[in-house]
Formats: structure tokens, sequence, C-alpha cells
């Protein structure tokens, strides 16, 4: 690695960074966080762990998926090659603040509370790194916070900081380095990876680390780094068989999906007209390419300075986007598209090369993961589990449906609020507060969820099944409550208009 293009010197980062600011905001993160402890578990050891979380990656958009056909992640391939590609991974809600939140504390967006991207965190929250501190592990965030609206100042857990405002800027961004604006030229996903690989250089080697790196990319408004802009500008586009605007493609769906494409969220009036598809589509693969480099040079990093074996490595995205399934962009509904996200993870002396683990993994199981792997007992507030024993080829109990939620926002009116349940073969989702039908579908025989179930006669008695699994999920975790939210935000409710 050339260390004058993408390591900063210690003495140039705390220069900017304000090393006296630093450590009283360490100093204050670890003095606030003494009464935290959890159980440890016997005879463990803690390991190194590294989570990249990337913004709207879809499940299936990696090269080693072949969908579409011509886009190149080598970098994802490799991790899912030597590691374990986790295929049924899900969020619990699709979108960033709620997703981000159930990463960090385990827990269903109406237990910890961050129900849109505007609410701000609940006092008292605790986040799972502030566990980690506590038993002598190095943390830091690079990237990416949005919870809490604007805000980027510094969080507890995180013994270095480095973050923006709300979404950021993909050229030249302004960062908060542990309370310190720093102007920075260049493009923010390599910026970012600059960062943490500077940190990994300066840590205390005998000391296990916690880096969180948040990527901004790749959220829209799209734009790839100079050296990948064009690079798809002449392949061939692959629509979604469910993108055509004919009533039989429609037939069976709940009405307020169709009139959606004709919204900010749909293919036909999409950010009300700022964007064509195609360009928009080509720009998203685009942009992607920056977050596979950044895996690589992470992954370099390790086998360069003898990490690479012991240290688990994820990536993750924070949920997914539509592409014009069902006339859609964005993410928010239950869709496949929407709610199932990337998730790999990579590290020799656990993970045997090439696992595919088909178990429905959620992100409120990423924080008893990292604890487990960090020798700690989950506390009983998560509602995650954690699923080291199924990177390690263990046959264990596991669950056979996960929970879905989203809670309908005034400035985005268009998507009503869903909870529903999936299991490995079937999807059922219900809409609360709109006259409209709800969903089942066949994920096995029809993975584009394009015929609707509901009505079927031969199909009740696994509709009952789910909606009492649905209300008993949510009965036990106190989720039967809809949250009442002020307003915030401009709303995208315009159509298109008639011709």
């Amino acid at each position: 690695m050339n260390k004058s293009k993408s390591q900063i010197s210690r003495r140039n980062f705390l220069a900017t960074s304000g090393a006296a600011t630093a450590l009283a905001l360490i100093a204050g993160c670890e003095n606030k966080d003494k009464k935290l402890s959890l159980a440890k578990i016997p005879d463990s050891k803690p390991r190194n762990v590294i989570f990249i979380l990337s913004d709207d990656h879809r499940y299936d958009f990696m090269g080693f998926l072949g969908k579409p056909s011509f886009l190149e992640t080598p970098n994802m391939d490799r991790m899912a090659q030597n590691g374990a590609y986790l295929k049924n991974a899900t969020v619990a809600t699709a979108l960033c603040s709620p997703s981000r939140a159930s990463i960090l504390t385990g827990q269903y967006t109406h237990k910890h509370g961050v129900v849109d991207n505007n609410r701000p965190i609940p006092e008292g929250t605790v986040f799972f790194p502030q566990y980690l501190q506590q038993i002598g592990y190095q943390t830091g965030f690079f990237g990416k916070w949005h919870m809490g609206h604007e805000t980027d100042d510094p969080r507890p857990g995180f013994n270095q900081w480095v973050s923006f405002k709300g979404q950021g800027v993909y050229y030249d961004p302004e960062l908060n380095i542990n309370g310190q604006r720093v102007k920075k030229e260049g493009y923010i996903s390599d910026i970012l990876t600059d960062y943490a690989l500077d940190w990994l250089n300066q840590r205390n080697t005998e000391k296990p680390f916690f880096l969180y790196l948040s990527h901004k990319a790749v959220h829209a408004m799209f734009e790839p780094a100079k050296r990948h802009l064009g690079r798809y500008e002449n392949v061939k586009l692959e629509y979604p068989a469910s993108m055509a605007n004919t009533d039989e493609n429609y037939r069976g769906k709940p009405a307020w999906v169709r009139e959606q494409r004709n919204s900010w969220h749909g293919v036909d009036y999409m950010y009300h007209g700022q964007m064509d598809f195609d360009t928009f589509y080509r720009r998203y693969c685009e942009t992607l390419l920056s977050i596979d480099d950044s895996i690589g040079r992470v992954m370099n990093y390790l086998m360069e300075n003898g990490l690479d074996q012991s240290t688990m490595v994820f990536y993750m995205g924070d949920n997914g986007f539509l592409l014009g399934e069902h006339g859609l962009i964005d993410k928010r509904c239950m869709y496949e598209e929407s709610m199932r996200v990337p998730l790999l993870a990579y590290c020799p002396a656990v993970i045997q090369p090439g696992a595919v683990i088909t178990e429905q993994v959620q992100n409120i199981d990423m924080a008893p993961t990292i604890l487990e792997l960090a020798g700690l007992k989950a506390p009983d507030n998560m509602n995650g589990q954690s699923f080291v024993p199924l990177l390690e080829g263990k046959k264990v109990e596991w669950r056979e449906a996960v929970l879905y939620e989203y809670y309908w926002e005034r400035n985005f009116p268009q998507t009503p609020t869903i909870h529903g349940v999936r299991t490995n073969k079937f999807k059922y989702i219900h809409y609360h507060g709109i006259w409209d039908i709800d969903e089942l579908y066949d994920l096995e025989n029809d993975p584009n969820e394009m015929h609707n179930l509901i009505e079927s006669p031969e199909h009740q008695e696994i509709i009952t099944k789910l909606k009492n699994q649905m209300f008993d999920m949510l009965e036990s975790t106190s989720g039967m409550l809809i949250p009442l939210q002020r307003d915030a935000g401009a709303q995208q409710n315009k159509r298109r208009p008639k011709k």
C-alpha cells in the first residue's frame, strides 16, 4: 500500500483532529459507560472485528451472483469465495436510520424507537460498541451515521470518530473528526477508507479492535468515483420482469403499488422527473464499484499485516433498493429487493471457505454476533441472536421466520405502514390504515413476487399461521403500538402530470 496516498501521518491526523478534544471525548465516553457490563463467555478469546456497511446496496447486485451480468465486484466475490455468503439476510426495517439503529442496538425498530430518518435517538440508548470498550477494545467509527437527522457529533462507544452531517456528499466532504470540522478533497468512499486504515496503523497492537466503516455509497443521487464514471454507459440493461405497466403485471397487487410508479419513488416520475431510469440504473452500478474497491483495500491491509486469518470481517447493506421491480425505486416496502441485503463474512479461523448459509439472519443479529466474537453474552434487551454458530458450520436451532415493520412517513406518504413475516418458503405482508389488500407470496416458486396468493383458497391455512406468527412476534416484543410522529421534511407527494 502506498502510505503517501492512502494514509495520514499520526502527527497530521492528531493536528487536524484536535488531540486534546479527541482525548477529552474519549475519556468522556469511557467515564459515561463505566456502569455497563455483560457476562463473559467462559474460555473465549476476544477477536478483532471489522464491520463494513454500505447504503442501499440490494442483495443480488454482486458479481458472483451474476446479476446484472455486467457488474464486476471482485472483492465481494473474494469474500464469498473464501468466507461465507449469508443468502437470506434481511433487515427488520428497510430504511436507513431504523436499520442502522437496529444494527447498533440489536433491537427491532419499535423497540429502539428510531422509526424514521428524522427521529432522534432516545436518551439512554446503548450501542453495542460501548460494551466492547468496557473490556478493552479500541473502537473506531468512520462514515455515515445518519441517526438523529443532521447531527454528526461523536457518539458513545467509539474512541475514534470520523463522520459527516446527514447524507453527506460524494466529493470534497466536510468531516467531523473527534468533534472538529475538517474539509477534505476527494471521493468520500476513498477518504473514509483512508482514515479507517490509518487508524488501524495507529492502534495499540496489544489490544483487540472493532472498526465500523460506514459508507455513504450507494445512496441516491448516485455519483461514481471519476475512475468508474461511464464504465457501464454502453452495456445492455436488464429490466425486471415486474416492471411493465400492464394490467396483468398488477393483477392481485395492492392499488398503492401501481399508483406509486407515478410518484417520487416510482419509475415513471422518479424524484419528480430529475433523472431518467436508464441513467439512474447505470450510475447506481458504477457508484457501487467504489464500495468493492474499499473492501479490497481493507482485505489487502489485513493480509499485508498478518491479520487476515484471525480478524472477522463483515460486509452488509443497511437495506436493499428496488430498481424497477413492480414499477418502483427506493426501499421501505417489504418486497425482496427492499428487505434483503448482501451479507458476507470472512475469517479463515472460523469459517470454511465458500460456505453458503441459508438460515434467515437479520440486522438485529449483528450486535449479539459481534459481542459473542468479543467473548460477551448479549443483554436480554436485544431481540437478535448471535449467528456465530452458523458461521462455524454448526447445526443449531434457528428461527423459522423473521419480522418486518415499516411506519408510514408523512414526508413520503406513498408507502403505507407495513408489518409482515418472511420464511424461506413464504412471505406474508400486512398493511395498516389503508383500504387495500394484503399479500402472500410463494418465494420458492415465485421469487419475483408477481402472483399474490392472498385470496387463494388452498393458502388460507398458511396465511392464518403467518398472521398469527406476526402478531405473536409483535406482542412478545412490545410492538403493538403504532408510533405517532411530528411532521418532518417536505412532502414528496406530487404525481406525474397527466398527458
